[in-house]
């Protein structure tokens, strides 16, 4: 692939990226909007046609890194996991 290839493909891939945060913003202000309507009408389910929108309260429980690392730092050491990963960009 030659330079004007790749500098071709980086545009493209830019262009298409920023359509892409563009599309998921006017997608989070419509989630806005149904999660407004939800509320008002005081529900975490709604039946619409052929969807069923929620908006439901759940529960979970995490291990607190941080304080363990801190309170327990030979043990995080013993459990802690590297692992390695490569990251694509441009810039």
């Amino acid at each position: 692939m030659s330079i004007m290839d790749l500098t071709s493909k980086a545009r493209e891939y830019k262009e298409l990226q920023t359509m892409i945060k563009q599309l998921e913003d006017e997608a989070e202000v419509i989630k806005q909007s149904l999660i407004v309507e939800l509320e008002a009408r005081n529900a975490d389910t709604v039946q619409a046609d052929i969807f069923t929108v929620k908006y439901a309260a759940y529960t979970s429980s995490r291990i607190d890194t941080t304080s363990f690392k801190k309170e327990l730092p030979e043990l995080a050491e013993k459990y802690t996991k590297t692992t390695e990963t490569r990251r694509f960009s441009i810039a």
